[in-house]
């Protein structure tokens, strides 16, 4: 396992080949992750639909309205953006795949105006 020091260099030179995305939008995704994988109390492997749901839940508690804009800032624009990076991440070794992955488990799952202003000021989960 990586120390966070190197971690953060991986990261920031993923995110400098790609050219697409800022290196906090991959950071984010791996810490979604994490929290998906301890709200489940396991290690295993998180389908895209159960990772997006944990994008959701952290972006709402670490940014609240202004998570969209937030998610601009780093160049996401729709949930497939993050299928888009999960996917980078996998292609640099950082996680894996099962052979039913696959990038359209992310396409417009959710609209994050939607989510992260209308149902966060309606009080909606």
């Amino acid at each position: 396992m990586k120390d966070a020091a190197d971690l953060m260099v991986t990261i920031q030179t993923i995110a400098g080949r790609r050219g697409v995305y800022k290196p906090e939008a991959y950071v984010f995704v791996l810490e979604a992750l994490e929290s998906v994988m301890t709200s489940i109390g396991e290690r295993r492997h998180v389908s895209g639909e159960d990772l997006l749901e944990g994008i959701k839940l952290l972006g709402r508690e670490r940014y609240g309205l202004m998570a969209t804009d937030v998610f601009l800032e780093w160049n996401v624009r729709a949930t497939l953006d993050f299928g888009r990076i999960v996917f980078h991440l996998v292609e640099d070794g950082l996680l894996s795949k099962r052979d039913e992955d696959s990038l359209s488990d992310f396409i417009d799952k959710y609209e994050f105006r939607q989510v992260f202003e209308a149902d966060y000021l309606k009080g909606k989960a």
